[in-house]
């Protein structure tokens, strides 16, 4: 049994069995990390100050194996488990700020992943449901999300080309893996005036957003090439 005995300059401290544990720890070099990819991202074009100071607030090294800490605040993604990585800040950054979240908006997030750009998500005040197909990631992030504070609506293990028509239609919806097509689902599951951000293709990515104009008709305009995980059906 763990039992938390407080909070010191960064560091949880728990007691089991009579030994100290630190976990969690997030402290000023951390903190100034992050000011640092904040002016990284800026610099690489990114001007939403609601999307720059989610960025310097979420303790990305947490989402990440401690192998990966010192390399957490470089704009580089990483791997993460299940043969998945967490994403480039930048990108994270730009899809975001594509997505254009306002507080209490519903949105529709297909790969959970590490958690990252979910926390993101509801830093921004989006009330997210994001699904999730690779069952350890699926269960290993619920778990974190939790512990740290960020409690998306719903989380879902399933197949993310389905969306989750049980919550649609959704205000805006983002997609973390790289589409070889764009799945007709979830731009049925998209309420008329909202917006999906999405990479469609395969070994590079063109990012893609649509924006529903009425039940049948759809805006679209590509931006520069980006490169993901392939976003795969069915759950694993």
């Amino acid at each position: 049994m763990l039992v938390l005995l407080g909070n010191y300059g960064g560091y949880c401290l728990f007691l089991h069995s009579k030994i100290f544990v630190k976990v969690l720890q997030d402290n000023y070099r951390h903190k100034g990390k992050r000011q640092q990819l904040v002016k990284v991202v800026k610099a690489k074009g990114i001007t939403d100050g609601r999307v720059l100071e989610a960025i310097g607030k979420i303790p990305r090294h947490l989402f990440m194996d401690s192998s990966f800490e010192d390399h957490a605040y470089q704009d580089k993604a990483f791997p993460i488990a299940a043969d998945q990585t967490i994403s480039q800040p930048y990108t994270v950054a730009f899809q975001t700020e594509k997505l254009e979240v306002k507080k209490g908006e519903k949105v529709l997030e297909i790969g959970t992943g590490s958690g990252y750009q979910t926390a993101v998500l509801c830093e921004l005040g989006a009330k997210v449901y994001s699904i999730e197909r690779q069952r350890q990631l699926y269960k290993k992030t619920s778990n974190f999300l939790n512990k740290i504070g960020y409690r998306p609506k719903q989380l879902s293990f399933g197949d993310g080309y389905k969306g989750w028509p049980e919550y649609a239609p959704f205000d805006k919806i983002i997609v973390t893996a790289g589409a070889p097509h764009v799945p007709k689902d979830l731009l049925g599951q998209l309420k008329v005036g909202g917006k999906m951000v999405i990479p469609v293709g395969a070994d590079v990515q063109i990012m893609t957003i649509f924006i529903r104009k009425s039940p049948k008709e759809f805006d679209k305009t590509e931006f520069g090439e980006f490169r993901f995980v392939p976003l795969l059906g069915d759950k694993n």
